[in-house]
């Protein structure tokens, strides 16, 4: 008999079974530090020891996606396995051949299929479940329509997450843009969910917020074959896992992503819920071989004066972040630097009534006459962020003043020039996703440039939470081998 016997029990957790000591190294093994555990009230409380345990000792149980893992660590132990979860993989097909029938369009002309894309469909289909990481610009939405025809055809019923409701109609118009000239109505096949729409499982594919929908009862999700997640990364969040865990008995599930945010844990998950990583392509592969746009990076240092300086020593990060956000000298430079760009310019922002409402009131009243300037953020209404979408399309110098939540993740802006980061982060998903809305092309843009902002309220060797913050940001430039140039900008 093998050392570890890994026995199915439905599509979500399968059941890994050993001596009591496997197990236990097995759960060691699976377990790992949560970040930022030390903040949070139930560690706090002393009543979680901060850490996530990804196989249980008393169920069994382990995502199904792991199983790989399973494999790696009996490896590395000289340990044998039994796996009796093995299912056959899916109809082979002609992927290629597959999509070049569809007739896929993109603006009303044909779409030239790239060979990664179609290695990509293949992946999903052929292992049923796996996670994309398919960076901005690499056509995921085309690779999400064609699955969903390929499993219309195979007769199954899919349900696909997306984690705002500007993304439903985004992903909902890219399937008639690609459809236009093969006969396929996606009004006839495909129903959205979210505020104020039926929910309604009743239609071959359902395109949803994933909020509209984690508080139904199990029974809703029994009719779905195939899952998808939409901006994967997000799915750490107990009410999505609870989606996919209510569906036990759909085995294609596919999760995408442009980016993941480095821990193992955030990793280790995703896999868990949908599969193993398979990397589609690459940021730097589709600049070098002009499939986006060059990027161009400039990180703006702006030096405060040394009372400033003096008096952030004793700041908290929220106590920083609110005079960043009320500095007058600061919210000019951005109001400024936003009024000089040529092309459209995006306007990032982290804070909408003590920040935001602010920045949009100084550059609209000092754009010049003509110049349009929006105001997006979460409260704004879905058709309205639609329309500034496709304005901005049409628009040769337009600014947009937009909070992350609502534009750094999913949007699609081809006609973009210019994107200002007026809030510092360190979060790698946040800013790779904002970057993404600027990098692809247009007939009139092949460049995109970025203004990152950082805040130097240093004192002698103290170091202030938003300089620290910048150099996560740059970091991650030096990661994903971006090229950068620094300009030190000093405030009066």
């Amino acid at each position: 008999m093998a050392d570890i016997r890994i026995l199915h029990k439905n599509h979500v957790h399968c059941r890994v079974d050993a001596d009591v000591s496997i197990m236990q190294e097995l759960s060691d093994y699976f377990t790992f530090e949560q970040p930022g555990a030390r903040f949070m009230p139930q560690f706090r409380a002393k009543l979680w020891d901060g850490k996530v345990r990804l196989y249980s000792l008393f169920t069994q149980e382990l995502y199904a996606g792991l199983i790989p893992y399973v494999g790696a660590f009996a490896a590395l132990n000289n340990y044998t396995v039994e796996n009796t979860t093995a299912s056959e993989p899916d109809l082979y097909l002609d992927v290629g051949q597959y999509l070049e029938d569809l007739k896929l369009t993109g603006h009303g002309q044909p779409i030239d299929i790239r060979d990664y894309q179609i290695d990509a469909v293949k992946h999903a289909i052929f292992n049923k479940r796996t996670l994309l990481l398919s960076p901005t610009g690499s056509g995921k939405s085309l690779i999400i329509y064609s699955l969903v025809r390929h499993h219309l055809d195979a007769g199954r019923r899919q349900l696909i997450l997306v984690p705002t409701t500007s993304l439903v109609e985004q992903l909902y118009a890219d399937f008639q843009d690609y459809s236009s000239a093969n006969g396929w109505r996606t009004s006839e096949h495909v129903h959205r969910i979210y505020g104020g729409h039926e929910k309604s499982n009743e239609w071959p594919v359902v395109i949803s917020t994933w909020q509209s929908l984690y508080k139904l009862p199990k029974t809703f999700f029994e009719n779905f074959d195939v899952v998808y997640g939409d901006e994967a990364h997000l799915f750490k969040a107990k009410s999505l896992t609870s989606i996919l865990n209510k569906m036990p008995h759909c085995a294609h599930r596919i999760g995408t992503t442009g980016t993941l945010d480095g821990l193992q844990t955030h990793k280790l998950i995703l896999e868990g819920i949908f599969g193993a990583v398979h990397k589609v392509t690459t940021t730097r592969s589709l600049i070098k071989n002009n499939q986006l746009a060059d990027l161009d990076i400039t990180v703006l240092t702006l030096e405060y004066p040394d009372a400033h300086r003096k008096a952030a020593r004793a700041y908290t990060y929220q106590e920083e972040m609110d005079f960043l956000t009320q500095y007058e000298a600061r919210n000019k430079f951005i109001r400024n630097l936003a009024l000089a760009q040529t092309g459209n310019t995006l306007v990032l922002f982290q804070y909408v009534e003590k920040h935001g409402k602010q920045l949009h009131a100084q550059i609209e009243a000092k754009a010049a006459e003509g110049r349009r300037v929006f105001f997006v953020y979460g409260g704004t209404d879905t058709d309205q962020r639609e329309q500034v979408r496709h304005i901005t399309e049409k628009e040769p110098d337009a600014i947009i003043v937009a909070s992350y939540g609502t534009f750094s993740t999913g949007i699609n802006i081809r006609n973009l020039h210019n994107i200002i980061f007026a809030s510092p982060s360190k979060s790698r998903i946040r800013n790779l996703q904002s970057i993404g809305r600027g990098l692809r092309t247009s007939e009139n843009k092949d460049r995109c440039k970025l203004f990152d902002l950082g805040d130097d309220l240093s004192w002698k060797t103290k170091k202030n939470f938003t300089l620290l913050h910048l150099a996560e940001r740059i970091k991650i430039y030096n990661d994903e081998h971006f090229d950068y140039k620094l300009v030190k900008v000093k405030l009066n």
